[in-house]
């Protein structure tokens, strides 16, 4: 079977560019509240509902992770949960962050984007319609949307293998599992601490050879040789202690990238806010006058 990965990012490519590359307009419904997403929404039922033999679910409600699980319907008829655990051909989970642009035209939080309270991992867990445990592959879409009056436009977008972000998947447990809240707060014993982590992790948009034109991120050094309409531009290696590395591998449509292109090697391309281990005390807020 096809990697559903590389399905997904030509689906990707073909709805929201043209074939010079330039980004396409398309409508989006208002957003109806803090937790409504159109844009999810929109991908879910008029962009991956078109791929033939795949089918595409939907969170069933806010603040559930991931945003969607995109899964072959005979590929997991009769798999068993160790079968589907590292078979990107068969399902996986698919986050999906929206960024905006700077007054300056960068991609805003381009330098560590909020996760809030679910790290990103390569491999996510899920459940069955039993609420059997089934841990899958994990993506991440990240587009930068541009537009007003209901018309908007992508212009940028990397699918990114989770494990390029973090493969810590005893965190990624850790931090999303059952945690001890506070209780019985304050003067009349009614506060409550939800003991809620706050998540930031590297936003590949950031880097800016992924701006402007879709990339995807990938394990798979040779998945031009499989899908010629992909073209490997960029090497990507990201250092782990120890002095160790972990290598992926970034691919453009292959009509999108110059014909005289040289792969290149981005070595720790992410940018990394500066970071203390204190937090910051709340904004103040300052009086007009002076006592």
């Amino acid at each position: 079977m096809a990697d559903l990965p590389v399905e997904i990012f030509a689906q990707l490519r073909r709805r929201f560019f043209d074939d010079a590359g330039r980004p396409v307009p398309f409508p989006l419904r208002d957003k109806q509240n803090t937790q409504d997403d159109p844009f999810d929404e929109f991908l879910a039922s008029k962009v991956f509902d078109d791929l033939p033999c795949i089918r595409c679910e939907k969170a069933g409600g806010p603040l559930v992770a991931p945003d969607m699980v995109c899964y072959r319907p005979d590929g997991i008829d009769g798999a068993t949960p160790a079968d589907l655990a590292g078979d990107a051909s068969r399902i996986i989970a698919l986050e999906v962050k929206k960024l905006e642009r700077t007054p300056r035209g960068k991609v805003a939080r381009g330098s560590g984007l909020d996760y809030n309270t679910t790290p990103p991992c390569g491999r996510v867990r899920v459940y069955d319609a039993s609420s059997a445990v089934v841990d899958v592959r994990g993506f991440y879409l990240f587009v930068c949307l541009e537009g007003a009056s209901g018309r908007f436009v992508v212009t940028g977008l990397a699918l990114v293998d989770g494990n390029a972000l973090n493969d810590d998947f005893d965190l990624y447990l850790g931090i999303t599992g059952e945690r001890t809240k506070r209780i019985g707060l304050g003067t009349y014993r009614d506060g409550v601490d939800r003991a809620r982590p706050m998540l930031i992790f590297a936003n590949p948009l950031g880097v800016p050879a992924f701006d402007r034109s879709p990339v995807m991120v990938h394990p798979d050094a040779d998945l031009s040789g499989k899908t010629p309409a992909l073209r490997l531009v960029h090497r990507l290696r990201r250092s782990v202690l120890g002095g160790r590395a972990r290598d992926f591998f970034c691919y453009r449509w292959r009509s999108d990238v110059p014909a005289d292109w040289n792969v290149t090697d981005l070595v720790d391309p992410f940018p990394t806010p500066l970071r203390e281990k204190r937090t910051r005390p709340r904004g103040r807020f300052r009086l007009s006058f002076r006592l």
